[in-house]
């Protein structure tokens, strides 16, 4: 008997620690990715295709929220009230873009605003260096 209980504890560990194993493989996908589902922030872009052209709300809240824009994977937005609690959404409006505007639109130009301003912050970063006038490695040590 305490063979049996031994060898089942020993599978239960082993179960437990591979699934833990498991648990800390994880994929990360920012927005930008053709692959990112969840709430795009809309900005400067001009307005997006949409889904359905009124805001869908699941459950009616005591305060007034702004609708969000979401890229959900199909079908989420016909099944929307077994997926909102998901998006942290069921008591706000929600506009959902199309995959088609989302991938051809929204997507390039994402990217083309980061890489420029990752230009911008990198080129601003050597101009302000070259331009101090702090004396270092000039062989000045602060005396005169």
């Amino acid at each position: 008997m305490k063979a049996i209980k031994l060898t089942l504890s020993a599978l239960l560990l082993a179960a437990a620690s591979s699934s833990a194993i498991a648990a800390d493989v994880g994929v990360s996908i920012n927005i930008g990715d053709p692959n990112f589902y969840g709430q795009i922030n809309i900005g400067n872009f001009p307005r997006p295709q949409v889904i359905y052209e009124q805001p869908i709300v699941i459950e009616q809240s005591r305060v007034v929220y702004e609708p969000i824009y979401l890229h959900v994977p199909p079908g989420h937005a016909k099944k929307w009230g077994r997926y909102c609690a998901s998006y942290g959404a069921c008591g706000r409006p929600v506009y959902f873009v199309q995959d088609v505007w989302y991938r051809d639109e929204y997507v390039p130009r994402y990217r083309s605003y980061k890489q420029d301003k990752h230009h911008h912050k990198h080129y601003d970063k050597h101009e302000r260096r070259k331009d101090r006038d702090d004396d270092r490695g000039h062989g000045h040590r602060g005396r005169d």
